[in-house]
């Protein structure tokens, strides 16, 4: 019994009440819609497995932006397990197909999707990431989530290299109930970066948001800056940061993807939060991540509202992207 096969009736008995399933299924619709659409006419055009069915369920694995690396490992992987289970019929290659793509997300390394909150101690979260993003929204839904969860959070503005930056984060911090540290005029972040520590470390906050530049287009610049940072925040707390986290727009595709090799270069990504899933039609950037960058994926955003960026789940992102094919 496959994969899908396993969870596909409990998760569909639980999607009526559960929200968690529903914001999936909702949320890949674009990419459902046109991804799995294409993969049922394809077993419906072909009477049996060939060469032709494997070149067009390729090219349809690329445009759905699962990248091309991934697509070549898993079509030897499909490949293989047709002649091993003897497959002729397309039909019968639904369900091995969502197998091997699950397969292909949670081989190799352990996949971390949870926060690596502290016991003791405030909790640093750094965001990194481009402009245009959604990187100060996405501290703002962070921050919303976990002061309605009793936490004392603190958000800190450390990106001096935009105007505006840390004005806008201000805004966020008075909208969520967030506390703050920015100064427009104190243009070293890792100075602004410090004065948040202090203030984090002497009035006991739990979670401390510490916002960015995220300058790609000058790597050395950025990369002499965070581990500025880097060296300041391990220096006043030991081992951390304790989560550096990526935030990439999914409406990119492939560009998510080499930014995220960019940064990787740059500073120690420990997790990726993928925003507008909604928006695309290429929701196999998912897969892609993983299997190019090998980052986890730790949250997804469906829209704009604080509940709507939700802790990536493996498998309710395989059920939603596929529900309607088997």
């Amino acid at each position: 019994m496959g994969f899908f096969d396993k969870i596909k009736n409990s998760l569909k008995t639980k999607e009526k009440n559960n929200n968690e399933i529903k914001d999936y299924t909702i949320g890949l619709s674009k990419t459902r819609e046109g991804f799995v659409s294409k993969l049922v006419n394809l077993t419906n055009k072909y009477s049996r497995v060939n060469e032709d069915f494997f070149n067009e369920l390729e090219e349809i694995l690329i445009m759905a932006d699962i990248g091309v690396n991934t697509v070549m490992s898993f079509m030897d992987r499909l490949r293989k397990r047709v002649i091993e289970d003897k497959i002729d019929d397309p039909k019968m290659l639904k369900e091995v197909i969502v197998d091997e793509l699950f397969i292909i997300y949670v081989s190799g390394d352990i996949i971390v999707n949870k926060i690596n909150y502290q016991n003791e101690g405030p909790t640093i979260i750094l965001f990194v990431g481009v402009n245009g993003v959604g990187k100060t929204t996405t501290i703002g839904k962070i921050a919303t989530q976990e002061i309605n969860k009793g936490k004392k959070v603190l958000m800190v503005g450390a990106d001096t290299f935009r105007a505006g930056a840390v004005e806008q984060l201000k805004n966020w911090a008075e909208l969520t109930g967030s506390d703050f540290v920015g100064d427009e005029n104190l243009k070293d972040p890792a100075s602004v970066v410090y004065n948040g520590l202090e203030k984090a470390v002497n009035e006991s906050y739990d979670i401390v948001l510490i916002d960015t530049a995220g300058r790609l287009q000058n790597k050395v610049n950025l990369m002499n800056e965070l581990e500025k940072i880097n060296r300041v925040i391990n220096s006043y707390i030991p081992n951390a940061p304790h989560e550096t986290l990526l935030v990439l727009d999914a409406t990119t595709g492939q560009n998510g993807i080499s930014q995220a090799k960019q940064f990787k270069e740059v500073t120690n990504i420990t997790g990726i939060v993928l925003t507008k899933l909604d928006g695309t039609a290429k929701g196999g950037i998912v897969l892609a991540i993983k299997e190019e960058v090998g980052i986890p994926v730790k949250f997804v955003g469906f829209g704009e509202k604080a509940n709507d960026l939700k802790i990536f789940d493996i498998e309710n992102y395989i059920y939603g992207l596929f529900k309607d094919m088997v």
